[in-house]
């Protein structure tokens, strides 16, 4: 048989006898590259190393490293902890088992209302290193789909898959040990690595609760997550980042530095703020409408319900009814609380006739929604029920849309890195297959939203057809101290409520036209964006957001009278600034004040009463400054809060 020819991502071609496998090109190219490969891309769609390659094909290996490598290797570890547990507990079902971002999961339902208990997930790794041992291969199996009912005859949850797709056909992966016995098997799209003996480097993290196919109607299923890597070395950093995500945990340092909590008796998912926390809280907002009334926006307030009708125009009662709090029958209507503020910014641009001259509007509120989310998602401030959220709707002629993508976004990326988010990625969602409007307008929303993200210098990937069915939009993401990934502004263009709510404006033409409408969070929610910045900077708040920037701390009784006056000397000079009283020992109320984060802590004794001078501990450092001028200090203080805006 004649060889086939490959051609490689280099654009080099390679000679390859007919039959040829990725294992194969991998082995051709370099013994190196063959250890290290875990499956190929062939003209652009993900294979086992074992299958053939077609002549012609454009192949590229993939190696255990890579982001497509660690999902490989993840999916394959979560075949080999299903395989696991149903050893460990026969006759378990077994629901679906992705990767993730830096992990995998699988959903079990256990025998007779069993449930796994912490000490089983130390049970079921040394199942999986067993099956690891076996080193079984992954070997792929095409069937019908009446085929894969059939194999799958005691798994309701494969069956009802299989049954969902319709006439397609069904592949498996059967585990097959080294005497040729079949073994366990999967319902799986695949690629895998060729055997199990190629994984190892993995950790089971946690249990969950989660319902099949995310309905709350439907069987509670048990969430086993793990993770996996390349080597020991890349498994043990990551479980270093785990361990410092879990010290920097935005709900433990609330409740360790007094800035919030969620009493039960108000509610899952209602935040109440405590004074520390609602300072740095006051202090974000303050700095959001202090910018935004700079950039040229136009401040609104709006209630918290509207009547229904009011959400039927807008869509929220057809599309997003399940997300939002149940009605208040009240004078013959029926109210809802709102879950987004855009509705009610659309009543205000339809108060009276607007001209094209008041183009563009950009209307600002910081406006409290109410969303009802699932108890299972709710998340500290990450994921709330009641949110705040900095919105701003901005109502454009069309031939205004791309500057004002690009002036937006450049406004976001530059509020964001005042609060010291510096690395941004962006997700541009384009149209779905279903959507609403005219091609030509999708277009140009989306040309405009490309030339913002081209001008603004971001890197960004494009998610086609996952735009909403009215609109695309952009996601900014930011990765925080410690590399971790958070999408925060959202940046959308809509042409459905413009249409929905008959909104218009008067040309140059003398005409009427038809607005262009922009949605735009900027942190998200305060919430959110409160507890993302507590993490990035595991609770020690730069001093501008400090909740107390200077704490000042007598030697004894005796010094307590001076120890207020430079408190008040600092509170004059628009700084936070708290006394304390010498009811510990000096250290004492040091040590507390570190672990409370303050950026400054002022010890005052006998000489600086005589000299009008303070001790000067710095959060940053261990070593302390003796007699600085107070007047000194102001200075040094105001340098440091004024640094975050320069």
């Amino acid at each position: 048989m004649p060889d086939i020819s490959v051609t490689l991502p280099d654009g080099s071609s390679r000679q390859l006898p007919a039959g040829a496998t990725g294992a194969d090109l991998a082995a051709s190219i370099g013994r190196r590259l063959a250890l290290d490969a875990v499956a190929v891309v062939v003209d652009g769609s993900p294979r086992d190393l074992s299958a053939p390659l077609p002549d012609g094909a454009s192949v590229e290996v993939v190696t255990a490293g890579t982001p497509l490598g660690r999902q490989v290797l993840r999916h394959s570890t979560s075949h080999v902890m299903a395989q696991a547990v149903t050893r460990l507990w026969p006759g378990a079902r077994y629901a679906i088992g992705p990767a993730v971002e830096d992990g995998f999961y699988y959903d079990f339902e256990l025998p007779d209302g069993a449930h796994f208990s912490d000490d089983d997930l130390g049970r079921i790794e040394a199942a999986m290193r067993e099956i690891i041992k076996e080193d079984q291969r992954f070997v792929r199996e095409e069937h019908s789909p009446e085929e894969g009912i059939e194999i799958f005859s005691d798994q309701p949850y494969k069956r009802e898959i299989i049954e969902d797709g319709g006439e397609a056909g069904v592949s498996t992966y059967r585990n097959v040990g080294a005497s040729g016995e079949d073994g366990w098997v999967d319902l799986c799209r695949g690629p895998h690595v060729p055997s199990t003996g190629r994984l190892g480097h993995f950790k089971l993290t946690k249990l969950a609760a989660a319902y099949w196919r995310g309905d709350e109607h439907r069987q509670q299923l048990q969430r086993v997550y793990g993770t996996a890597w390349e080597s020991a070395a890349a498994l043990e950093e990551h479980m270093e980042r785990l361990a410092e995500a879990e010290r920097r945990d935005h709900r433990r340092l609330g409740a360790e530095l007094d800035l919030f909590h969620f009493p039960p008796e108000i509610g899952s998912g209602l935040p109440v703020f405590h004074p520390k926390g609602a300072m740095t809280r006051k202090v974000m907002e303050d700095y959001s409408r202090a910018e935004h009334e700079a950039n040229g926006y136009d401040f609104v307030y709006t209630p918290h319900i509207a009547k229904s009708t009011l959400f039927e125009v807008s869509g929220h009662l057809g599309f997003y009814k399940d997300n939002m709090y149940p009605p208040m029958e009240m004078e013959g209507a029926r109210y809802y609380p709102k879950p987004m503020n855009c509705p009610m910014h659309i009543l205000v641009y339809k108060s009276r006739q607007r001209s094209y001259k008041e183009l563009p509007l950009r209307l600002f509120e910081l406006g409290t929604v109410y969303r009802f989310e699932r108890s299972g998602v709710l998340n500290g401030l990450l994921r709330v029920r009641g949110m705040t959220q900095d919105d701003s709707h901005i109502f454009c002629a069309r031939e205004q849309l791309e500057a004002e993508l690009e002036s937006l976004l450049a406004f976001v990326l530059k509020v964001l890195r005042r609060f010291g988010l510096s690395e941004f990625e962006a997700e541009l969602s384009t149209r779905p297959e279903k959507f609403i409007g005219t091609v030509e307008e999708w277009d140009r929303a989306e040309e405009a939203l490309r030339a913002s993200m081209d001008a603004a210098g971001i890197p960004y990937k494009v998610a086609e057809g996952e735009g909403a069915f009215y609109a695309p939009k952009i996601d900014v993401h930011v990765r925080d101290a410690i590399g971790r990934r958070w999408q925060v502004s959202t940046i959308q263009v809509d042409f459905q409520n413009p249409r929905a709510f008959d909104m218009e404006y008067v040309g140059a033409d003398n005409t009427r036209h038809r607005p262009f409408m922009v949605h735009r969070a900027l942190f998200g929610s305060v919430e959110r964006f409160f507890a993302i910045l507590l993490e990035h900077y595991a609770g020690a708040l730069p001093t501008w957001l400090a909740p107390v920037q200077a704490a000042v701390l007598p030697v004894s009784d005796a010094h307590e009278g001076y120890a207020g006056q430079v408190a008040a000397t600092l509170r004059a000079e628009g700084f936070r600034a708290e006394a304390g009283v010498a009811e510990e020992t000096l250290g004492a109320r040091i040590r507390r004040a570190k672990l409370d984060k303050v950026p400054y802590v002022l010890v005052v004794g006998d000489q600086d009463v005589a000299a009008g001078t303070v001790g000067v501990n710095v959060r940053s450092s261990a070593r302390p400054e003796r007699g600085v001028a107070l007047a000194q200090f102001v200075e040094r203080l105001r340098a440091d809060v004024h640094a975050a805006h320069a």
